[in-house]
């Protein structure tokens, strides 16, 4: 491995660099982004009963604050609520929506690096391209006295190993990129319906 780096020649290690960063934030979103993490199931069905039976103390929305992505939202719906009991729809809404974008924003951290990377590393290797290919030329300007095969032959392989490696590091982090984007998505699709289920419920409480 060490000997096709050197045979790359320098432009690759900005390419090695990315794709070490591309490796930690996909190991990084997988562990973040388990549904255990962002939306636990059946956690939501327990907050509704417990908030049908009677609004949860401080101290038990303070522990779901801490247990998940959703439970941030709900949480803060349900703060609102202790804050203010007659807190109207439309306020309400507008407290889970705030919290939601706080959330969203979490969720989605680190994905605009890896997608900049997707984009860049081909890039990268074409810079090293044109590198081996400057190489390459420099080496044919001697062909009248013989040229030199050393150098024709590195900067053959600059070109070939950059344009590789560049790809190699683009394909995986754009797929990666793309399931972690949909994966967000989803979350924030759950949880959307999530608020709005407690708004609901809360609404039904209130009038009893």
């Amino acid at each position: 491995m060490f000997t096709i780096i050197q045979a790359a020649g320098w432009p690759i290690w900005p390419i090695i660099a990315c794709s070490i960063l591309a490796l930690a934030i996909i190991i990084d979103r997988f562990v973040n982004l388990k549904p255990a993490k962002v939306v636990p199931p059946q956690l939501l069905e327990e907050v509704l009963a417990l908030v049908r039976k009677s609004m949860p103390t401080p101290e038990v929305v303070q522990q779901l604050a801490q247990n998940s992505a959703l439970g941030d939202v709900l949480a803060s719906g349900l703060r609102a609520v202790q804050a203010d009991s007659r807190c109207s729809e439309d306020d309400l809404r507008a407290v889970l929506e705030s919290r939601g974008r706080l959330v969203a924003h979490r969720l989605e951290q680190r994905l605009s690096a890896l997608a900049t990377i997707a984009s860049v590393a081909p890039l990268m290797g074409l810079f090293g391209t044109v590198v081996g290919m400057i190489e390459i030329f420099g080496a044919q300007t001697g062909a009248a006295t013989g040229g030199n095969p050393a150098q024709l032959a590195h900067g053959i392989s600059v070109a070939l190993y950059n344009t590789a490696f560049g790809l190699l590091v683009a394909i995986p982090s754009l797929i990666f990129w793309r399931y972690f984007r949909a994966q967000v998505d989803s979350y924030l699709l759950s949880l959307e319906l999530a608020a709005e289920q407690l708004v609901h419920q809360l609404k039904v409480v209130r009038k009893l």
